[in-house]
């Protein structure tokens, strides 16, 4: 089977080992153009393009999907099937039908729920017990295309963003081989159209998303917090500057008012609308990551001082 792959960042790259791993003829990698990277701008390739790059296979980054050139190189692949795990943009529908089988997609839910862009985050953020990866046929409609196959798993209490997402990416690739494998023995699958009165959405993260808001209760800051570790990370407003907030645990029965400080030795303990929060590490802006004990230990949060913008 001649195999196109769409992708971007590492979410993408167990799924593409997966497939020149299980020997599927990977005729070429289309990939977001390089950009500069952190405080050097340094151009660092993509993960994918780091991959293809090793493995020798052909590889192409255009602009726009919609490029005319790009279209008529894409044809003259003769693809049996394209694959796309987070590339980064919506195709057009005329790169979408090139394949003689279409194009398929990894969507990191269990749809119709979630679909968009933060499906991973949003399910930490909505208290999700169980989540998991769809293989479905792509559509011009976001996400909301024909399923093949899904996999679930459940959610652990303490889960980060990181964690679910690579937990997420390896199970993305073992459904996506399982889903080509099903087209290489048949040639056609079942497909299940997707219920849309049960169709939700993740929409983008922005750094409003990621604001605390020490109104809410402990164990919605909690999941907030943990939705974001470790990019962009949950933040809030102290005395001094912005600081980054993670390895939350909700302490359940203290009291306080919304966004007081209410310990500051040993450990850094945060009231909340309900309840409270105690918080293990912390990110000053500007600075790395580190405990908050050391944090507070200079003295960068008092015992009474107010966390919040409104404050």
């Amino acid at each position: 089977m001649r195999v196109v792959f769409w992708g971007t960042p590492e979410f993408a790259a167990p799924s593409l080992r997966a497939l020149l791993g299980e020997g599927f003829d990977v005729i070429g990698v289309v990939t977001q153009p390089d950009k500069p990277q952190g405080r050097s701008r340094e151009i660092i390739p993509s993960p994918i393009k780091q991959i293809a790059l090793d493995e020798e296979l052909e590889i192409f980054q255009p602009k726009n999907a919609r490029d005319l050139e790009f279209y008529n190189t894409l044809e003259k692949l003769k693809p049996d099937i394209s694959v796309v795990v987070a590339y980064g943009h919506i195709l057009p529908q005329k790169i979408i039908d090139v394949p003689r089988l279409g194009t398929l997609n990894v969507h990191a839910s269990l749809l119709p729920l979630l679909r968009g862009a933060a499906p991973i985050q949003a399910a930490i953020l909505e208290g999700f017990t169980e989540t998991g990866v769809t293989v479905m046929r792509v559509v011009q409609k976001l996400d909301a295309g024909p399923m093949i196959l899904k996999s679930e798993t459940p959610v652990v209490d303490d889960e980060t963003y990181g964690e679910l997402q690579n937990r997420l990416s390896e199970l993305g690739a073992l459904t996506l081989v399982e889903a080509l494998t099903l087209y290489s023995l048949s040639g056609k699958v079942v497909e299940r159209p997707q219920d849309e009165s049960r169709a939700t959405f993740a929409p983008k993260i922005t750094r409003e998303s990621a604001r605390i808001d020490w109104h809410k209760s402990a164990l919605e800051i909690s999941r907030q917090i943990r939705a974001f570790d470790p990019k962009p990370g949950a933040f809030t407003r102290t005395s001094k500057a912005d600081v980054k907030l993670f390895g939350p645990r909700v302490m359940d029965g203290i009291k306080g008012k919304p966004g007081e400080v209410l310990k500051t030795k040993a450990e850094l303990i945060v009231a909340c609308g309900h309840d409270a929060l105690r918080v293990s590490e912390v990110q000053p802006s500007g600075k790395s990551r580190m405990s908050a004990h050391d944090w507070t230990r200079g003295r960068a949060a008092e015992v009474g001082e107010f966390f919040g913008a409104d404050r």
